[in-house]
């Protein structure tokens, strides 16, 4: 039998508190100040420093502004680590513009397939619900910037510079889902009135051209081909010549981005350990490889993502940014706030309860750039973010191994890293996870 929330209840429990000095004190101090800031652990904070003893970053923080590109500016800060030693230069980006034109073109065909593909199910049928939710975000995973990379290359930003709309996504994004919603009705129509599949696509490339002009319009018309010269940090004139996207990235591009293989942390009883796994309905690029996981146990991440970085690469990573951290200290711990002290109740959610329960998934992509080491176990990781240079350590952040094996998701290493038997189960068939399952959580 349900019960209500009784007056006498709301009278016992407003004594009590009042009788609680401790409770008084801190609503004085929560009332005119950030509860973050008072639950921030001192002796945490005062036990980090940005040190670390394998370090790899001696270039500059970039920054993403505001917009949704984190897994972009990750990936290409990757990219950049090798490109600036074959250029010889100290600082050198790629343009993320340029591959945020392309992943909202391919997004927006992506969709739209998928739009048509479930035109035969109610608009509330849960899936069709979750794709009309989210028709124009800007997040991704790591498969998806490789598909990006190797369909549509790369340029220098120079070649595609920013863009208001690129620094700040968030009204073309409301202008492109419009349009994507309006397209996702009638195609739906269409279907129910008979329309063949022809008909559809004819229908659906309409769509495209007006997608094409709003995003020409806001980012800019990517370079079909330009010409690519620079000078070294010794004041050497280089020039390369007209270059395609495609020919740029095949001469700057040092790793074998098609041989990584994106493993993740997914501890649910439903996710079992070495099994691979993809999501229903998410990616970028039609025809791509599928977005497929390897579900590792944490301390297997840890040692690859250590070995890459010891070994001299930098290592893309999606995590929870939003869980116990301070962004303007540039510090992740797990438990860097003391919340139990403040509301009297200790937090008990472990990863899996946190992912069943919808308190945590990937919002967030960086790149570990160094690894503090103690007799080669990780004790804490250096981060390069895409906030800019003002926190942290002039952009770079340090994350405690604490908060790795509690909030980091995912991390793309070389396949031939892998044990043996973890390379053999790339080879069977994924599990297929819904739509709707938080590990098809888009890093932003």
């Amino acid at each position: 039998m349900p019960r209500d929330l009784a007056p006498d209840l709301v009278e016992r429990l407003t004594k009590a508190f009042e009788a609680d000095p401790t409770a008084r004190m801190l609503q004085n101090a929560v009332t005119t100040t950030s509860v973050d800031e008072i639950a921030l652990d001192r002796r945490v904070v005062t036990a980090i420093d940005h040190s670390v003893s394998n370090l790899l970053d001696d270039w500059t923080a970039t920054s993403q502004e505001k917009s949704g590109r984190c897994w972009l500016f990750a990936g290409t800060n990757l990219l950049r680590a090798s490109a600036r030693e074959k250029l010889k230069v100290k600082d050198f980006e790629f343009s993320q513009n340029h591959l945020l034109f392309w992943d909202k073109f391919e997004k927006a065909n992506h969709w739209l397939e998928s739009v048509i593909a479930t035109a035969d199910r109610d608009v509330d049928d849960r899936t069709v619900a979750h794709l009309l939710a989210t028709p124009a975000e800007d997040g991704g995973q790591w498969n998806m910037f490789v598909a990006l990379v190797v369909k549509h290359g790369l340029v220098p930003k120079v070649a595609m510079p920013e863009t208001k709309s690129s620094s700040n996504t968030g009204q073309m994004n409301r202008d492109l889902s419009t349009i994507l919603r309006q397209a996702a009705r009638d195609l739906r129509a269409q279907a129910a009135d008979g329309a063949d599949a022809d008909d559809l696509q004819d229908a659906k490339e309409q769509v495209l051209a007006t997608v094409h002009r709003l995003l020409c319009i806001h980012l800019g018309t990517p370079p079909e081909s330009f010409v690519w010269q620079w000078k070294d940090t010794d004041g050497g004139f280089h020039r390369d010549g007209t270059m395609t996207p495609l020919e740029f990235a095949e001469r700057y591009v040092t790793v074998p981005l098609e041989d990584y293989v994106c493993l993740v942390n997914d501890p649910r009883a439903s996710s079992p350990y070495g099994h691979t796994f993809t999501v229903e309905h998410l990616g970028n690029v039609v025809g791509a490889p599928p977005v497929t996981y390897l579900n590792v146990e944490p301390d297997l991440m840890k040692s690859l993502a250590a070995q890459a970085i010891v070994g001299g690469e930098p290592v893309w990573f999606g995590c929870d940014t939003g869980q116990m951290s301070n962004a303007t200290l540039g510090l992740w711990d797990a438990g860097l706030f003391d919340r139990a002290a403040i509301y009297g109740t200790e937090p008990s959610l472990g990863k899996a309860d946190r992912l069943l329960h919808h308190e945590s998934l990937m919002t967030h992509a960086m790149l570990f750039t160094g690894v503090d080491l103690i007799d080669e176990v990780p004790r804490r990781w250096r981060v390069e973010n895409s906030w800019g240079t003002e926190k942290g350590d002039k952009g770079f952040m340090t994350m405690n191994d604490s908060w790795f094996a509690e909030f980091v998701f995912e991390v793309a290493v070389r396949r031939d890293a892998l044990p043996a038997e973890l390379q053999e189960a790339l080879t069977r068939d994924p599990i297929v996870l819904p739509a709707w399952d938080p590990m098809g959580a888009l890093a932003g």
